[in-house]
């Protein structure tokens, strides 16, 4: 008896269900995330590269500034410096040098003929800012000489305090005194007397 056999090798239903693959979304955290990493990678690429350039910047001056260097004589240069040390070494001497005789020069300017000075000295006084402080001794012919002397040395800007002191007279009825005064700095600055002096020999 024949058996007939309706076999067929089509599947009528997949073997296999397809499984459908749910994409998580993206964070907002993570795109920041992404970003700020980008952006230190080629922020710290470009350091790198700016950091090589300047290095061969410097390696390049410094180079230049060697042949410059050697361009001058190295024994000329420190023969320079060492002249330079000098001239700075006589300029702050002569700022601190003091010249004498413009006092003496405004001494002649106030002092009246029948007054006449018998000694003279001079010292620092640091106590009132480095002024010259001068002592002197005169002889004149009368009391109101000494009064008329005093006002004009008052109206010397130079002459500052002038103060006599121990009024006496001597064997023949002259006035003896002594004088004591401070002298602006100013005038006896020996830079500036030395200007003047240039100034006055140039006119």
């Amino acid at each position: 008896m024949d058996q007939n056999f309706q076999t067929s090798f089509i599947p009528k239903k997949p073997m296999i269900e397809d499984r459908a693959v749910a994409s998580k979304p993206i964070g907002l955290l993570t795109i920041i995330s992404i970003f700020i990493f980008f952006t230190i990678a080629i922020a710290t690429g470009a350091l790198y590269f700016y950091n090589n350039i300047l290095a061969k910047n410097i390696t390049q001056m410094e180079t230049d500034l060697g042949v410059a260097k050697n361009r001058f004589e190295p024994a000329k240069i420190l023969q320079l410096q060492v002249l330079d040390k000098r001239l700075r070494a006589s300029n702050d001497i002569l700022s601190k040098h003091i010249a004498i005789s413009p006092i003496f020069k405004a001494l002649q300017d106030v002092t009246m003929k029948s007054v006449s000075y018998t000694k003279f000295s001079y010292s620092f006084d640091d106590s009132k800012g480095s002024k010259i402080a001068v002592k002197m001794s005169g002889i004149t012919l009368g009391y109101s000489d000494v009064a008329l002397q005093s006002d004009l040395f008052t109206k010397n800007k130079y002459l500052i305090d002038p103060v006599f002191s121990n009024l006496s007279l001597d064997d023949k009825g002259k006035v003896l005194f002594d004088l004591d005064f401070t002298v602006d700095p100013n005038l006896v600055d020996y830079k500036k007397t030395l200007d003047s002096n240039n100034t006055n020999t140039l006119n």
